[in-house]
């Protein structure tokens, strides 16, 4: 491959997946860890359909039979579909806890608009049969099987890898790689079945992290630094890149089309999206390079005399046209045009939030960017607190739905206010044709109004399928 190439390979994007009808439903992850509401995590059902009277309200809360779990990620049973013949059913949802290191099963199929709960893998098994804990992000394997990311170990010390589950009956299979090749830490993972590799992300060491974001901190290990390559298909790891130390590499992501060997991964705390590439087919090597870089701010009234943007996650659109950033604490979220991979074109942004806006406690001394800092976002009424975090985006690319809470305890820290008067959910209608991001203002899901209190909500799926579930094989 090319180090640095055109999209000139031949990807009509698959038309089952483009024709998918609009998202009508959206389930999202609830917890009340860390609010002072001593109720359990939920799944919430969102009605997406503009037609109903009910558009843009919770209409079905599933919780879950303990406190504390921290529901974070979730992900199909099945996603891992053929280019020409997609005929996926999304039926069940696992919810993997990030605390708790239990995992839930969600039937969504018999009732799409009233999940129920059908299975439970407790901790106890976790621990004892993978040696694992801190559960973050699911996929669904090439053989059915389903793949499940894990930060630490059972006392929260930092250990990579994944466990599995098997695909039908969802019983706990055990670790997916050799226990010897486990990395230091872990979060996110992305693979691509036609060049038989898996990349995943560092994320950072749970129990330190676990506490809040700390500045003393950093140079200590605690923030990952790794961006690791695994055979699929063997399980093993074959190359690791250091991305600098406290770079944070947290989401992961391929190009859609099957064919490309190619991808991004956001770095959190460095403010650098790398792209990595196969750069030797013959020897199966891959290679790293700096794609995009959002400047820090210099700012005082902050806990560091300078602000990283925090790109806490990415999404990449199925057509592959479009690359999504989501910054925590600037608050904004980013479009890029990537036809040039290696050159990504930033064509949209939009604030929604975040740590630098007028009339708050920061003050921006510095910025590469903005000549001046941003003006709090109102939407029905509501000033939204907090920044963009988990993003969704529809599989036409016009509508991408945000959340604002990244983990209970950080929520706190940064934002006290999101902890105190719940998060929302936004929609950003997007310009698919000459690029460009606008708030929608007549849609918001206030997660302050909930009838146990305010919560934080974070991931985001589509039963019809979204952009950040389905991989083309």
């Amino acid at each position: 491959m090319d180090r640095c190439r055109l999209q000139c390979y031949d990807y009509p994007v698959c038309p089952d997946v483009v024709k998918a009808p609009r998202e009508e439903v959206a389930y999202v992850t609830c917890t009340y860890r860390e609010t002072c509401i001593d109720q359990p995590d939920f799944l919430a059902t969102i009605d997406l359909n503009p037609r109903s009277p009910y558009y843009c309200q919770v209409i079905h809360r599933l919780p879950m039979p303990n406190l504390k779990d921290e529901l974070h990620s979730s992900g199909w049973s099945a996603g891992n579909v053929c280019f020409d013949n997609i005929t996926t059913r999304r039926n069940k949802l696992i919810l993997p806890c990030l605390i708790s290191s239990r995992i839930y099963v969600v039937d969504v199929g018999s009732q799409c608009r009233a999940p129920k709960l059908c299975k439970i893998i407790e901790p106890v098994d976790v621990f004892w049969k993978c040696n694992k804990g801190h559960l973050s992000i699911v996929h669904s394997l090439p053989n059915g099987d389903i793949l499940i990311a894990n930060m630490g170990d059972p006392a929260g010390n930092g250990k990579g890898g994944f466990i599995v589950l098997d695909g039908e009956t969802f019983e706990l299979k055990g670790n997916w790689e050799n226990e010897c090749e486990a990395p230091p830490t872990g979060y996110d993972f992305w693979y691509q079945p036609c060049h038989n590799v898996l990349i995943s992300s560092a994320g950072m060491v749970p129990k330190r992290a676990g506490r809040g974001f700390n500045p003393d901190d950093l140079k200590k290990g605690v923030f990952g630094r790794r961006l690791n390559v695994w055979n699929l298909s063997c399980r093993t790891l074959t190359q690791c890149f250091d991305l600098g130390e406290d770079s944070l590499p947290l989401s992961v992501k391929f190009l859609h089309n099957p064919n490309a060997a190619e991808g991004y991964v956001s770095c959190a705390l460095s403010g650098i999206i790398y792209r990595f590439y196969k750069a030797c087919c013959e020897r199966d090597t891959w290679s790293v390079e700096e794609a995009i870089q959002i400047p820090a701010k210099d700012v005082s009234g902050w806990i560091l005399p300078k602000m990283p943007a925090f790109t806490a996650d990415m999404v990449i659109s199925l057509d592959d046209k479009y690359l999504y950033l989501s910054n925590w604490l600037h608050g904004d979220i980013r479009q890029y045009e990537i036809s040039k991979t290696c050159k990504p074109r930033l064509v949209g942004q939009v604030f929604v939030g975040g740590s630098i806006l007028r009339g708050g406690p920061v003050t921006v001394c510095r910025d590469e960017e903005l000549k001046c800092q941003p003006e709090p976002l109102v939407i029905k009424c509501k000033r939204v607190y907090g920044g963009p975090c988990k993003m969704q985006l529809s599989v036409d690319g016009k509508r991408l739905y945000v959340t604002n809470s990244f983990y209970s305890t950080w929520d706190k820290q940064f934002y006290p206010n999101v902890v105190k008067e719940g998060s929302v959910m936004l929609q950003i209608d997007v310009d698919t044709e000459k690029g460009g991001l606008t708030v929608n203002k007549n849609f918001l899901v206030d997660f302050g109004k909930e009838p146990n209190g305010p919560c934080l909500a974070h991931a985001i799926r589509f039963p019809c399928g979204d952009s950040t579930s389905d991989i083309l094989a």
